[in-house]
């Protein structure tokens, strides 16, 4: 089954396509977008067979959760066909893919930007991760900061308590779950992005924390990968570093999606600029330090292979 490439534009925030509520209540789990993926590949049509729950060895609920976490990072869309996989999807979690069994930490990183920057499948991701940036906050204070954006921005088109539920679902993703006698072990099994400490529950047990800092652990290769793909749907060939930062009217803000100092952001495209040279540059402009796209074409892939492959990637010139 020949992969393909999503059919929307998902960096670009269109609220018209917001959802919400969509994950069944369970989180993202080990294992679920590499089982998800094979068992899509191997039958396109396996999310709608009554013997989904035998091929994935889950329930019901949980079938419609690993078909809606697949599609909110990304790695398969829907068609007039059915369900199908992504090209970027096929790259990563295919039989030859770059990381078919989620090994890689990197591949966290990625799948957090994917599902950071898709407005359309998961709303509330990227408003956490892109316009809440309030570093220390008790639930109560999201949920209100939550309710004000939607309400805002849909009106009375979606109830505020199915938003809610949603950032529970995302905090449950984020952060390291306790584990004690009365947790049962599935609830203890914490999500694989609870690793990258984007966010953290602080000493009172009622706040949390979720700050910029210098996330040396956020790879070079998934980093120029989402600058390349922000360059890419922006499509301008410049973009101030200020923007890249806090983000573009309509688009994903960058720093604030990994949670990134500007100093780490600046550090951090110096070095794939300097590992990956020919395709972005730094340079003043009125006063206005920007990065510039140095070709027509830049290819976000190449920034992953360069990372799991340790190759440099052919010259886009």
């Amino acid at each position: 089954m020949a992969p393909i490439a999503p059919n929307q534009k998902p960096l670009e925030y269109r609220f018209d396509q917001a959802s919400f509520g969509r994950h069944q209540t369970f989180h993202l789990r080990y294992s679920w977008l590499t089982k998800g993926f094979q068992a899509l590949s191997d039958d396109p049509g396996v999310f709608d067979s009554d013997d989904s729950t035998v091929t994935l060895g889950v329930g019901k609920n949980m079938v419609a959760a690993i078909q809606y976490w697949l599609q909110a990072t990304r790695v398969i869309t829907r068609t007039p066909d059915g369900l199908r996989p992504t090209a970027l999807g096929e790259a990563v979690f295919g039989e030859d893919g770059l990381d078919p069994y989620l090994e890689d930490e990197a591949t966290l990183w990625l799948i957090h930007w994917l599902l950071a920057t898709n407005g359309a499948q998961a709303t509330v991701w990227r408003w956490f991760f892109n316009h809440f940036h309030q570093a220390e906050f008790s639930l109560r204070e999201a949920d209100n900061a939550l309710t004000r954006f939607v309400q805002d921005k849909l009106g009375n088109k979606t109830p505020p308590k199915t938003a809610a539920n949603d950032l529970r679902i995302l905090l449950r993703m984020y952060e390291p779950s306790a584990v004690g006698p009365r947790v049962p072990l599935e609830d203890a099994l914490d999500s694989p992005l609870s690793l990258l400490g984007l966010v953290r529950p602080l000493s009172d047990p009622h706040r949390h924390r979720s700050a910029a800092e210098d996330r040396d652990d956020l790879p070079d290769g998934v980093f120029g990968y989402a600058v390349a793909e922000l360059f890419a749907q922006i499509a301008l060939p410049t973009l101030p570093i200020n923007e890249l930062m806090y983000g573009r009217p309509g688009f994903p803000a960058l720093g604030a999606v990994f949670r990134l100092t500007e100093n780490a952001l600046l550090t951090k495209l110096e070095r794939i600029i300097r590992r990956l040279p020919g395709r972005f540059a730094l340079h003043e402009q009125a006063g206005v330090h920007q990065i510039f796209s140095m070709c027509d074409a830049i290819e976000p892939m190449d920034f992953l292979r360069f990372h799991y492959r340790m190759g440099q990637p052919a010259d886009p010139r």
